[in-house]
C-alpha cells in the first residue's frame, strides 16, 4: 500500500531501540522505552500559508530524525509499525 502524508505531515518508521545495556544486561520488550529515533519514509508537500503558497519541508525521504517521546500517531501499514507526525514534532536530523 502506498501512502502520501498531507500538508506538513511525515511518515516515520521508528528505529528499534537497544535490547542490551552497555553493561550487557538484556532488556525485555515490556521494559524498553519507546523509540525516539526514526527514518522518514514519506513526506507531504509542505504547509500552506494564508496566501496559498506552499512552504516546503526541511526533512526529506530517507532522513534519520529525532522526535519527542509522545509525538505522532502510531499506525500499522502493511504489517509494519509506523508513525505519522507533523514536521514540527521532529527535533532534529541525524547526519
Amino acid at each position: 500500500m502506498a501512502i502520501r502524508p498531507l500538508q506538513d505531515r511525515v511518515l516515520v518508521k521508528p528505529l528499534d531501540s537497544e535490547e542490551k545495556t552497555a553493561g550487557g544486561i538484556i532488556i525485555p520488550d515490556t521494559a524498553q522505552e519507546k523509540p525516539q529515533e526514526g527514518k522518514i519514509i514519506a513526506t507531504g508537500p509542505g504547509k500552506k500559508t494564508e496566501d496559498g503558497t506552499v512552504v516546503p519541508l526541511d526533512v526529506k525521504k530517507g532522513d534519520r530524525v529525532l522526535f519527542g517521546k509522545w509525538s505522532g500517531t502510531e499506525v500499522q501499514i502493511d504489517g509494519e509499525d509506523m508513525m505519522i507526525m507533523n514536521e514540527s514534532d521532529i527535533m532534529g536530523i541525524i547526519r
